[in-house]
């Protein structure tokens, strides 16, 4: 009997890792939201979320787990943007340091801001568990877009990613660590 429950339990695994594996998520859509989200960490996703900017897909942007010696102005020039777009509409966040605390520092960025529509632009290998935490964080009331940068995670990374998930969601579904 436990072998056949253990057997089961791996399947499903199985089925549930080529799942996330084969279907990872692309970007969104011209929809609008009221603000944008980018977390620190992989490429293309600041350069994601200035040309939405740009495109005026949101009024305002935070790129949380920023270091604390960057500077608006360091960005600017890394990504070859006007200094006054981030002046006006671009916000560092500097307390985050992993996807559970980038959750939390975007949580108090949007209410203070009053926003109910948030677009997160992450990996997409990262996409699911980010966007698991931001709205367990956020709650029901804010409606969050996933909007995956497409990148070419290495297995062990994406097998990592799916554990991580599944943990967090179980996690969170038995009430343990939110």
């Amino acid at each position: 009997m436990i072998r056949r429950v253990l057997g089961i339990a791996a399947i499903v695994w199985l089925l549930g890792f080529a799942w996330f594996m084969a279907f990872l998520p692309g970007p969104l859509d011209n929809q609008r939201t009221d603000a944008i989200v980018v977390p620190t960490g992989g490429p293309g996703r600041i350069d994601r979320g200035i040309a939405l900017m740009r495109a005026g897909a949101a009024r305002r942007m935070l790129v949380t787990g920023v270091a604390t010696g960057v500077r608006p102005v360091d960005l600017a020039t890394e990504y070859r943007t006007s200094p006054a777009l981030f002046a006006c509409c671009i916000d560092l966040g500097r307390e985050a340091v992993d996807t559970r605390s980038n959750a939390e520092e975007t949580r108090d960025w949007v209410r203070r801001h009053g926003y109910k529509s948030v677009r997160l632009v992450t990996a997409d290998w990262h996409l699911r568990r980010a966007r698991l935490e931001l709205t367990h964080a956020l709650g029901p009331d804010i409606r969050v877009e996933g909007d995956g940068v497409p990148g070419t995670p290495r297995f062990l990374l994406l097998l990592a990613e799916y554990n991580k998930y599944l943990v967090r969601r179980a996690a969170l579904w038995l009430g343990i660590g939110g």
